[in-house]
């Protein structure tokens, strides 16, 4: 009997000390995070001495929860808004591996170890209006235990006087420890948050798609939905980052997620209703009803709460009408009700996981692309529609195609029948038909010239602007004529002399055009024989100067209508290129002679305050990443402040024969031989422009 007395005076302060002991389960530390909930004791009131291990904290209430909180106070006293949590850590000397924490918490704290303050987490104060609330999240904090054989850990604490939500689960603190390696192998924040950006960008870019789709296809209203859906659930994400980004409680960024993800979903749940062509009925009505209501409880129960219950609520209303509309619209519903079940099965882990009921690691962290299951859905379906449509569009021109088959099927039994009776009617028409079988075989020889049809229409197209200079300057020339022989007969014989050299100009620059016609066509022999001619020292400035000029004097010539800006920004110190003049001059001039197009087309449409503006430019500047001095690079620009070129054609402006100007004013074979000629030169073509306001066309040549 003495014996047993004595076992259990031995074994009696062991048992009262490990009540008063958090033994840490080392083997669990070094996999996961330990949550601290065992052998808190509390009190209310402010005393630094309470953070002293020595302290005897026995009398203090005992707290054995997640959440350290606060208990209600019936006291006015100012200090009681503050309590102390003691806990007594016990570890196993053997274990040398460093310890972390992390600390949730909604208010501020002092984190105190064996009497040493080694945390400050915000500003702890009897006076709440001085408090500074600081929530540190998913942050790693250092928590230097030894291997003492008993350590105390002492929280000073003051909770946020938030007024809402009225009912908070989450309020208090929780502290969760583990080892430093284990924690820097633990998905970090940032990967959470790279997420939510993903996610946001995804937004932005569906929001700019459905706008656009509306724009071109605005009897469509549901592109309209759409795009109102993306911008609610912009407005989400963004308020989520703020929350994350925010060491603080703001209950307004709280109710906006709420909010904003409740009207988003309602959106969608609208769509689905408006594709799946059901009725807003009595359920639809009572879903908005109940989704109004429960923003209401924001103000009351935590937004994670709340958005769990509606998002609940709506994907299960678009599962049902899913379900029911299998029948009338089976594609767009099987679609739905895929990714709406996938979605369900996502949340349900989701809220399983934080019940703890079962257990996958990380799964928090695609919580943002469950975000997009359902305007997933929503672009396949879409995707899915305009493939209907290309379909649709396909089978329509098969079906106007094969009619113009047969029509031209019933067109040549028509011909041969008119042939057949001619040939029977009247011998006197064979003569006739031979010339025609004439005819026929120099069209047929013609089509085998086809081959030199780059080079006959690039002699045709390169010529035209000479050939244009000399008919502008002989009509010129005539009315010039017609005003000397007035001053003749009026006997101004000075005027007549005057006018008689300005006629000798003209034909001199006649003269001019007409060996520069035959430049060109020779010129264009050469580029046919695939020959990049003889560089020769040229001067940039004055030979891109002189065809600004004359392609400018040329359209006024035709147009006396027609005014434009004319502005030049050359370089003085650009000095001699080594180039084919001939050939780069064509470039420039045929460039130029698209920006006064460009710009007179824009000078039609009358708008306000515009003025034609072209603008050359030339830079010499070294090459970037050359060897030596010597590597430089010649920058020619041709600008103008024209209506831009479309961007579906953009790509297609240096392919042969394509234009844009009506019939008989291009033959689509300038930009092509343009952009030939700078490649034979070693360089590059390049072209910038948005509609509406201009384009830029900027030759690159490498020159040493």
């Amino acid at each position: 009997m003495k014996k047993s007395i004595l076992l259990v005076l031995l074994l009696l302060p062991l048992v009262l000390l490990s009540q008063s002991k958090e033994l840490l389960p080392l083997q669990e530390m070094e996999n996961d995070w330990y949550l601290l909930e065992n052998g808190w004791h509390y009190q209310q009131g402010d005393n630094k001495d309470w953070a002293n291990p020595a302290f005897y904290d026995s009398t203090w209430p005992q707290l054995s929860s997640g959440y350290l909180k606060a208990p209600d106070s019936s006291t006015n006293n100012s200090e009681e808004n503050i309590i102390w949590f003691r806990s007594k850590i016990v570890i196993d000397s053997t274990f040398n591996q460093q310890f972390v924490m992390r600390i949730y918490q909604t208010g501020a704290s002092e984190v105190y170890l064996n009497g040493n303050l080694i945390h400050s987490l915000g500003k702890v104060s009897s006076n709440l209006d001085s408090v500074v609330y600081y929530n540190p999240s998913r942050e790693i904090l250092s928590f230097p235990l030894g291997t003492q054989t008993e350590q105390v850990l002492a929280i000073r604490y003051v909770d946020s006087p938030d007024r809402f939500p009225l009912y908070s689960s989450s309020s208090g603190m929780i502290i969760r420890l583990s080892t430093l390696h284990h924690a820097t192998a633990d998905p970090p924040l940032l990967q959470y948050k790279i997420r939510y950006y993903i996610v946001f960008g995804v937004a932005i870019f569906m929001l700019i798609l459905f706008l656009a789709y509306f724009f071109f296809f605005p009897t469509e209203k549901i592109n309209l939905y759409f795009a109102i859906w993306s911008l609610f659930f912009i407005l989400f994400i963004i308020a989520v980052l703020i929350l994350l980004n925010t060491h603080e409680r703001p209950f307004l960024a709280e109710f906006s997620i709420g909010f904003f993800l409740t009207f988003q979903a309602f959106l969608i749940l609208f769509c689905i209703y408006k594709i799946l062509k059901q009725k807003f009925g009595l359920l639809f009505w009572s879903v908005v009803v109940l989704a109004a209501f429960l923003i209401g409880l924001l103000f009351f129960f935590d937004y994670l709460f709340i958005t769990q219950i509606i998002g609940t609520i709506v994907l299960l209303e678009i599962l049902r009408v899913s379900i029911k509309s299998l029948k009338t619209n089976k594609r767009a519903a099987l679609i739905f009700l895929i990714f709406c079940s996938i979605n369900i099965a996502f949340w349900a882990a989701i809220i399983l996981d934080q019940l703890s009921i079962i257990e996958v690691p990380s799964l928090w962290l695609y919580q943002p692309f469950a975000f997009l299951l359902m305007p997933l859905s929503l672009a396949i379906y879409l995707g899915y529609t305009f493939g209907n449509r290309s379909k649709s569009l396909i089978t329509k021109l098969k079906e106007v195609e094969q009619l113009s088959e047969e029509n031209h099927h019933i067109l040549f039994t028509q011909n041969e029948t008119l042939e057949r009776q001619v040939k029977e009617r009247t011998s006197a028409l064979n003569t006739s038909l031979e010339n025609l079988k004439s005819t026929q075989s120099q069209l047929i020889q013609a089509e085998k010239m086809a081959s030199l049809g780059e080079l006959t229409a690039g002699i045709a197209h390169e010529i035209q602007n000479p050939l244009n200079f000399i008919n502008n300057f002989s009509e010129v020339s005539n009315e010039l004529l017609a005003e000397m022989n007035e001053e003749l007969d009026k006997g101004n014989i000075e005027e007549a002399m005057i006018i008689s050299k300005d006629i000798k100009q003209n034909l001199e620059k006649v003269a001019h055009h007409g060996k520069r016609a035959d430049g060109i066509v020779k010129g264009m022999l050469q580029h046919s024989r695939s020959s990049s001619g003889i560089k020769e020292p040229t001067d940039i400035n004055k030979l891109a100067d002189e065809y600004l000029r004359l392609a400018y004097h040329g359209l006024r010539a035709k147009d006396k209508s027609f005014n434009a800006t004319l502005e030049t920004d050359f370089d003085e110190n650009l000095g001699l290129v080594n180039v084919i003049p001939q050939d780069l001059g064509r470039v420039i001039l045929n460039l130029i002679t698209n920006a006064f197009y460009a710009v007179n087309e824009k000078a039609k449409a009358d708008i306000e305050g515009y003025q034609p503006t072209v603008t050359v430019s030339s830079k010499r500047t070294p090459l970037l990443g050359g060897a030596g001095g010597g590597s430089q690079v010649l920058k020619i620009a041709i600008s103008d402040n024209g209506n831009g070129i479309p961007k579906d054609i953009v790509d297609k402006i240096f392919q042969p024969f394509f234009t844009t100007k009506p019939t008989g004013q291009g033959t689509g074979l300038g930009l092509s031989l343009s952009y030939d000629i700078i490649k034979a030169h070693g360089g590059e073509l390049k072209v910038e422009t948005e509609e509406g306001e201009g384009t830029t066309f900027r030759i690159v040549i490498p020159v040493t």
